[in-house]
Formats: structure tokens, sequence, C-alpha cells
């Protein structure tokens, strides 16, 4: 097909808004905003401006937020940073493989996951941390805040632009420019209270990261963010409706499919379902030789022999799993296609 329409993986395009505007942020932010010259000042203001725009959309202010130029650092910077010697670290059975790695080396528990993708927090002590996750990208469920945990509390928000508030007793806090269509390679960090932080990487100085950001990338992502924000409030309604359409497909016209989450549980442009008696595998290599490109929480692949954490977690049937993300721009009757193209792969599969 050759379009975006026929796209449902999770990664995307930069949001046109700011990849029109890219050359300009790349033209006018090139110099070093910590310098006194009329250039770096130009810069320096185009800096703070994307920090008041981000900082507004994510609800933090300003003076909590820095760039990093890997998102990856952040789960460091975040848990690693707020954990201390009578430190113990609760994280979900669905979260991510970085808070998993963490894990590995500090006291932790693990918390199990529901069939519907919640976690139960514990109440804990002042000096727990706890790892909780905004939005699980691989389902698309929506967390409940964590009101009752006591301790410190990270807030994994990579896969959230801003949808879903920080809980009231955050720490620290981490999002990903791609989650809002933005540029690849930055990542945003916050702490609420830098005086309860440690810096856990080697430094020579007191910055928070040891890799310098890029500020074009950053201003194109406050455009990004912006944008997408307000595409989502105007298209959030009719993604709904796409998302609960194609529920009501799987569950009529195919059938003994698990979906992960409710249509109320979860965010309305993500949507993650298994089909029995069928191979992941398959199902993503016909369907992007049809056209359509999807995601898998199966293990499809010989560098992923392991299915999804997460479904697993849940109860959740691994195999034969399919991962979409929904856009305002796909249109119905791509969907339709889409829908019955995977009826007759499945129906051809299971005779």
């Amino acid at each position: 097909m050759g379009s975006i329409t026929g796209n449902f993986q999770n990664e995307s395009p930069l949001h046109p808004a700011a990849a029109e505007f890219l050359n300009d942020a790349f033209a006018r932010g090139w110099a070093d905003p910590s310098k006194i010259h009329q250039d770096s000042r130009k810069t320096a203001l185009l800096l703070n401006e994307a920090k008041e725009l981000i900082s507004g959309h994510l609800r933090i202010r300003m003076d909590q937020l820095t760039f990093l130029a890997d998102p990856s650092l952040g789960y460091h910077l975040g848990i690693s940073g707020m954990i201390n010697s009578v430190t113990k670290l609760y994280y979900g059975a669905t979260d991510r493989s970085e808070v998993f790695a963490i894990a590995n080396s500090n006291d932790a528990q693990v918390l199990p996951s529901d069939l519907n993708g919640y976690i139960n927090y514990p109440s804990a002590r002042i000096n727990d941390l706890l790892a909780w996750q905004s939005i699980n990208g691989e389902t698309g469920i929506i967390a409940r805040p964590p009101l009752d945990f006591s301790g410190k509390v990270f807030a994994d928000c990579t896969v959230d632009p801003g949808l879903n508030p920080l809980p009231t007793n955050w720490s620290s806090a981490l999002w990903d420019s791609r989650s809002w269509q933005g540029p690849a390679g930055l990542g945003v960090f916050a702490l609420a209270d830098p005086s309860s932080w440690r810096n856990p990487m080697p430094h020579n100085d007191n910055s928070i990261s040891t890799t310098s950001f890029s500020v074009p990338l950053a201003i194109a992502s406050a455009v990004a963010l912006d944008h997408f924000l307000k595409d989502f409030e105007r298209d959030q309604i009719s993604l709904q409706a796409r998302n609960a359409k194609i529920r009501n497909f799987l569950l009529t016209e195919i059938g003994d499919v698990d979906i992960a989450g409710s249509l109320h549980q979860t965010v309305p442009h993500l949507l993650s379902f298994s089909i029995l008696y069928t191979d992941a595998q398959l199902l993503v290599n016909e369907l992007d030789s049809s056209g359509f490109s999807v995601d898998s929480g199966s293990a499809c692949s010989s560098a992923n022999m392991e299915p999804s954490h997460v479904l697993a977690a849940m109860g959740i049937l691994t195999h034969g799993n399919i991962r979409m993300t929904l856009r305002a721009e796909q249109t119905e009757a791509t969907v339709d296609k889409f829908l019955q193209e995977l009826k007759y792969l499945v129906e051809r599969v299971r005779a």
C-alpha cells in the first residue's frame, strides 16, 4: 500500500507540524545555550520556550525538567537515583525490561498483575520506591494511581504523552518524545525534589546527565507535543469508536480471542489481542504482504524468542498476539479491509 494508513505499528513518522519546523529548528538552535554570545542567547530563548511548553503539557514545573539524549538512561536516573541502603524497590510484573534489569541489582519485589493488567500497590515505608507505569505500551492499559503507597514513586510515562496525570506522590518521572510523534533520541526527565535524589552516574559536575542532547530536537519535540495533544483531543472519540468496532469484530467474526483490557481501561489508540490456534509470525508476515504493518507481543523472530512477559503476567494467551496503534489518518475503508484480511488469514490458518 505504501501509505501510513496501512501502518498499525507503534512506530510513526515525525508529527507533520514538527517535521515542517525541524529544518528551521536546526538553523536557529545550533548554538550552545550556556554561552553568552548572541546566537547562544537566541538558542537559550528557544530552549526555554520549548521547556515551558512541554512542562505545561506534562503538568510539571520548568525547573523540574531535564532533557536526555537517551530516554533509556532516565530509568537508571529515576530509579537508581532514588535508592539508598534501606530502600526496597517495588515494581510491576508488566513493567518494562529496563525496570527489571535495575531490580535485579537491588532489594526488590515484583508485584503481580491481575487479568485486567492492574497492580495492587503495597503501603510500604517512606524510604521505599515504587516503579509505576502510567500506560502500558503493549496493552494500552491505563494504570490506577498509587494513592496508598507511602514511599517515593518513579513514574514511567514513556508511552504517555501527558494523557494520564502524574500521581501526587511522584518523585521522579520519565517521558519519551516518540510517544507524541516527536523525534527519536530525546527523553524528558523530571525530579519533584532534587534534595531526595543522588546522581547514580559518574560526574565531574552537578549536571543530571553525562550526555548532551540536541536543542533542535527538543524544540521540535515541543512543537510535536503541542500539536499531538490538540489532535488527540479532537480525535479521541472517533479513535475509541474505531477501537470498539475492531473489538466487536474480533469477538463476533473471528472468535476465540483474548483482548487485553476493556475499552474503557485503555487508551483509545492502542489495542492488543491474541488469537487462539494461530501463529503470530505467520499473521504478521501475511498481513505485511497485504500492506498492513502490525506489531506482536509473541515470540516471532530469532532475536525475540521469549513471548511477551506483559501478556504472561496478565494470564493472557501469548501466542497469536497482534498489537495495533490506531491513528486518525487511517480511513474506515483501510480498517475494514484490514479486518477482512485478518479474518481470511485466521480462517485459513485454523482450517
